[in-house]
């Protein structure tokens, strides 16, 4: 599969870049970034893949989280994939929460979606191989998110025992089959099945993980998306019901921007290099 490196930026000793290729899953042209810290010049490093929330793309994270300086203390490689397939012959919807940019990291089932709207395989396995198979990068991984991609990283791990040493999520939806934005977006890509949802949201998957990764979940209390699309106490209470170990951190006076991300990513980034590097 080729790669084409189309930006390429040093940052904090390494390089931030970014690529474009091929993708089989989603039968388009994507890019993904990836920042690759001052260790990966001689040796190979752990992978902590970010997933971005609605109307994103892989520019979001990288310009806006300033994660490349912990990235580089701890000596892990940070891959941020776009949030949705792209292109002319892609499908789209009117508003900002379906379609382009709101891929949900679903594998969509329904016309017009499914011929393209693949994320979860994409996110989940093309991804990582294409990683693994082009950079100096070991097997560890590690995935978070923020918002939607909070709530594609739950599940990416949750549906995947053994593949990620560690999870977190910034303001999630936890609760997708449950909020408006998950309703919306659940029904165009799935269907009208509810039960062919559960598959989808991280509080169904819990009770039947066969895996009980820590959950780690910090949600701003000023939020203004909590009580309405967010829901925390949803997957509180789903951990608490079988015991699935979670930290759930309401941080007061923060909302649901970078600024709220910036302001954690550090300890969410040495999270997961303690697990990486377990």
């Amino acid at each position: 599969m080729t790669l084409e490196r189309i930006e390429h930026r040093a940052c904090f000793g390494g390089w931030q870049d970014v690529y474009r290729h091929r993708s089989e899953a989603l039968d388009c042209e994507m890019n993904f970034a990836i920042y690759l810290p001052p260790q990966a010049a001689t040796q190979k490093l752990p992978v902590l893949y970010w997933l971005s929330g609605l109307t994103c793309t892989e520019q979001n994270f990288i310009t806006k989280a300033g994660a490349q300086r912990y990235a580089a203390e701890q000596g892990v490689v940070l891959v941020a994939p776009d949030t949705s397939p792209r292109g002319e012959e892609v499908a789209d919807a009117d508003g900002y929460d379906l379609g382009k940019g709101a891929g949900f990291y679903v594998n969509a089932t329904q016309a017009p979606w499914s011929k393209h709207y693949r994320m979860y395989d994409y996110v989940v396995s093309e991804l990582p191989v294409l990683v693994e198979a082009n950079f100096p990068v070991t097997g560890a991984r590690a995935v978070s998110g923020h918002s939607m991609g909070g709530h594609g990283a739950l599940i990416a791990a949750l549906k995947n025992p053994g593949r990620y040493r560690s999870v977190s999520a910034f303001s999630p939806i936890v609760a997708p089959s449950q909020a408006p934005w998950g309703e919306k977006a659940l029904a165009a890509y799935l269907g009208e099945d509810r039960e062919a949802w559960k598959a989808w949201d991280a509080t169904a998957l819990v009770a039947g993980a066969s895996e009980r990764l820590p959950l780690l979940v910090d949600q701003g209390g000023a939020d203004e998306f909590l009580a309405n699309q967010l829901k925390p106490e949803l997957l509180e209470a789903a951990c608490q019901a079988v015991g699935h170990p979670l930290t759930l951190r309401l941080q007061p006076g923060y909302d649901h921007s970078y600024y709220f991300i910036e302001s954690f990513i550090g300890e969410h980034i040495a999270h997961h290099a303690a697990a990486l590097k377990a």
